[in-house]
């Protein structure tokens, strides 16, 4: 069978241990000789995964015990309602750069005072805002760390007098950072972390109990860090597929990730700016390593170029609709190989 390039945005490619560990695990988990998916989350082979699962997260990042890690339901789009309803009592700073951005925004208006301190969507989200200056008497300060859609990502997170709160949905474990600049972590697992079905959420035990308003049981932190990510049925599953890949990660390690990363996204820009058929879509200064988004100069000849692409196995490289043309999503277990396939149809494109 040949082999599928998978640039997909996400759900996204995932390390083949990842998938054959988590097949296994389908048939039979942990020598239970019962299924993953029926076995009970409280048995001690499960608690024992959900207890690695959170401990890895902390050793990749090297956090120490004043950080809680938990695995909860809803996808980040819930953590722009949950983020704003533990943090928030008077106001907080935000900056827009792209969709999931604004959603975050518009959620957080239902708490308090929403300040949007800079703003690219201007210019179609295609740079990150600067020059901000975000003040001590906000309650947090909330970005995106690399927006899919639109092909950014920070390359610098600011020196924050108020809790640093960050969307890493799209490039967590993707590069090397001090986390302990941040007091809010919050990532989807679906594309560099594990199959969809869980989130990650990573805080600072001491940016929470701030806030006056009642929090419902389920939209509590506290109430899942005090039961360990068990005060109700997990994603068993996708738990499951997030060890498995944390344990590639970790034995990766994030500077080689990274410098792998640097290396598929280098070779991949390089060509979009040397061919006179293409342009890329995003300011130089802020191009992201997980999205690369790019344009045929003669849009008429998109269809083309993705035939092209389905020849050479090419898959999920169409862009998105807000953007147009073509994105190619480059998350950690995508090998240099099949960034090399890309380049080389876009080389014989002329």
């Amino acid at each position: 069978m040949s082999k599928i390039h998978n640039f997909s945005a996400g759900p996204a490619i995932l390390p083949k241990e990842v998938i054959q560990n988590c097949a296994d695990a389908i048939l039979n988990f942990a020598g239970t000789n019962l299924s993953l998916i029926e076995v009970s989350h409280r048995s001690k082979e499960y608690v024992a995964v959900m207890d690695e699962a959170r401990s890895l997260v902390k050793k990749i990042m090297n956090l120490g015990d004043d950080y809680e890690v938990v695995y909860l339901q809803g996808g980040a789009s819930l953590q722009f309602l949950m983020t704003a309803m533990n943090l928030l009592e008077n106001k907080a700073a935000y900056i827009n750069t792209g969709t999931w951005a604004k959603k975050a925004i518009k959620e957080a208006k239902a708490f308090g005072t929403v300040d949007v301190l800079g703003s690219s969507e201007d210019k179609n989200f295609s740079y990150i805002p600067k020059n901000y200056t975000i003040s001590s008497d906000y309650d947090y300060f909330h970005c995106t760390s690399n927006n899919t859609i639109s092909g950014t990502q920070m390359q610098s997170f600011p020196d924050c007098p108020v809790p640093l709160v960050c969307d890493m949905s799209s490039d967590i474990f993707s590069r090397e950072l001090d986390f302990s600049k941040f007091d809010l972590i919050y990532a989807g697992a679906q594309k560099n972390m594990g199959p969809a079905g869980t989130t990650l959420v990573v805080v600072k035990k001491s940016i929470l109990g701030k806030v006056s308003r009642y929090i419902p049981t389920m939209l509590d932190y506290t109430t899942h860090i005090d039961k360990d990510s068990m005060f109700n049925t997990p994603s068993v599953f996708a738990v499951y597929g997030c060890l498995q890949t944390l344990k590639w990660i970790d034995k990766q390690g994030l500077a080689s990730i990274e410098k792998l990363n640097t290396q598929k996204a280098d070779l991949l820009y390089n060509e979009i700016d040397a061919n006179d058929l293409f342009v890329g879509t995003t300011a130089v200064e802020d191009r992201s390593k997980m999205n690369v988004t790019f344009l045929l100069k003669d849009e008429s000849k998109n269809e083309a170029f993705l035939a092209a692409c389905a020849a050479a196995n090419i898959s999920g490289i169409k862009g998105h609709r807000s953007v147009g043309g073509f994105r190619a999503s480059m998350y950690n277990a995508l090998g240099l190989d099949s960034v090399q396939v890309l380049v080389e149809v876009i080389k014989n494109f002329k």
